[in-house]
């Protein structure tokens, strides 16, 4: 089989799958589509090399975690608005407040929450995806669940 024909069945059969990790990951779909495009286009850049070493799937999911946490930098850590709203909804804590909640952690928080309890990854190969070292991983993971915990709180008691 052809280098061509061999990324273009991975990526027939990873696809969606990879869609739905870049979702998770940023919040959106269009967001994730567009995680997805670019570290494939990445990855069909070096398809040949990637395809040996028996892991293209890791090599794309590495790439989209990066790729986030890089586009998350580059836009400000703030959104200013002119007014502060009194009050928020908040109904019983479901699913939809969770992915609410996890979209306001930061991009490297959600990261390792996603890899260690979406992807079930170890704390070594959470910090090799990210590029960080362990005990990092193990800080945000305690600050994002601090986070969440509190925002959990806050709900109830209103």
């Amino acid at each position: 089989m052809d280098h061509t024909a061999d990324f273009d069945e991975f990526v027939r059969a990873r696809g969606e799958a990879l869609l739905r990790y870049g979702y998770v990951l940023s919040g959106n779909m269009d967001d994730a589509a567009d995680l997805v495009q670019e570290a494939l286009a990445r990855l069909g850049d070096a398809w040949p090399r990637v395809r040996r070493k028996d892991d293209p799937e890791g090599y794309v999911r590495t790439t989209m975690v990066r790729l986030h946490i890089n586009a998350w930098r580059r836009r400000h850590r703030e959104d200013l608005v002119a007014a502060v709203p009194e009050n928020g909804r908040f109904d019983r804590y479901d699913d939809a407040d969770l992915w609410a909640e996890l979209r306001q952690l930061p991009p490297r928080q959600r990261a390792v929450l996603v890899l260690r309890y979406y992807e079930d990854l170890p704390d070594d190969r959470i910090a090799e995806v990210l590029g960080v070292s362990r005990g990092t991983v193990r800080s945000q993971a305690a600050r994002a669940l601090d986070k969440l915990r509190i925002a959990r709180v806050l709900q109830e008691a209103r």
